[in-house]
């Protein structure tokens, strides 16, 4: 069984209803499908029913078994406007603009999720990740205790001994641009926290650079050195050590050398990168060349499930995060 496959059956014990608001997309309406065969999710799917039916019937596919819900039809719309006004007048948000914001599918999408009528929201097929994640940082928040909104990409590599069987979080790689050591800390501890909450295994953080416990010494290095520092300062309890080299963090004979006598050089699961030149390129090196699973942006610090979509993504992905979302949504 994949991992993905063990995240669906999580799923199903307690089944969550997650929105999809790129509803006239086709890879969309196929993961809809599939979806609705597996049974792990209940899908709302916001848009036009009789232009969403008829796209899914011209595809042959399938999309009786979610909620259409058209904004402009919904009994809860004024409610909706309403919450989205009071949530954003001080910011100088009129009733109108509010009127014309909430039949916005990702903004609709979002007050379901805000108002518990969903319990969490995947987007970004069509849409870029500021689109997605403007609305949720709006309406939603970032959760209690958290400083920075993060992303981080869930990472499945087959047939790999490193990590936790070949599974990782990568983070950030699709964010935050050039994080100070302050918010690199906070990076790392959403990051292990998302770690043990999709995987169920403790997680054991790398704190990455060009260089292992001082073989170099630059601004660079000593940015990752400081944010390891703090990191340890503000969450004791979680296992971490930095700065390391990529082979130090994930290859115990390369840990054991040049780390000698830290808790998680050569067993690390959990990635943080110190830039997201860096993190994204490194996510798609692993994805291409180790033709890994590659599901993200995720994203967290947020105060309810929203996740990202790569606009490249295939049905299969968007699957695929609707499980990570559903298991996010348990918590």
């Amino acid at each position: 069984m994949s991992f993905i496959d063990i995240l669906k059956e999580r799923a199903k014990k307690d089944i969550k209803k997650i929105v999809l608001p790129e509803a006239t997309d086709i890879r969309v309406l196929e993961a809809t499908d599939k979806i609705g065969k597996e049974g792990f999710a209940k899908i709302v799917l916001i848009g036009n029913e009789e232009e969403i039916s008829i796209k899914a019937r011209e595809n042959n596919l399938d999309v009786s078994k979610a909620e259409i819900i058209d904004p402009k039809k919904s009994e809860k719309y004024e409610k909706y406007v309403n919450t989205f006004y009071e949530l954003r007048k001080a910011k100088g948000m009129t009733q109108e603009e509010a009127k014309k914001k909430i039949l916005d599918p990702v903004y609709f999408g979002m007050m379901m999720v805000k108002c518990d009528d969903a319990q969490g929201l995947v987007s970004g097929a069509a849409h870029s990740t500021a689109d997605t994640l403007r609305p949720a940082l709006q309406i939603l928040k970032t959760a209690p205790g958290t400083k920075l909104v993060s992303a981080f990409f869930l990472m499945i590599v087959p047939d790999c001994k490193y990590g936790e069987n070949g599974v990782f979080v990568f983070a950030d790689s699709g964010l935050n641009e050039n994080p100070d050591s302050d918010k690199l800390s906070e990076i790392a501890i959403s990051s292990a926290k998302s770690f043990e909450q999709l995987v169920e295994k403790e997680a054991k953080v790398g704190m990455l650079s060009y260089s292992t416990y001082g073989s170099a010494k630059s601004e660079l290095t000593e940015k990752v050195i400081e944010a390891t520092r703090l990191l340890k300062e503000k969450a004791p309890e979680i296992k971490a050590d930095g700065e390391l080299q990529l082979d130090a963090a994930i290859v115990p004979e390369v840990g054991n050398s040049k780390a000698p006598g830290s808790s998680v050089a050569g067993s690390c699961n959990t990635l943080v990168f110190p830039n997201l030149d860096s993190g994204n390129i490194g996510y798609k090196l692993v994805q291409r060349l180790g033709k890994a699973e590659a599901y993200g942006p995720l994203c967290q610090g947020i105060a309810k499930p929203v996740n990202d979509l790569s606009r490249g993504c295939s049905s299969d992905d968007i699957v695929g995060v609707v499980a990570i979302t559903s298991v996010q949504g348990q918590n």
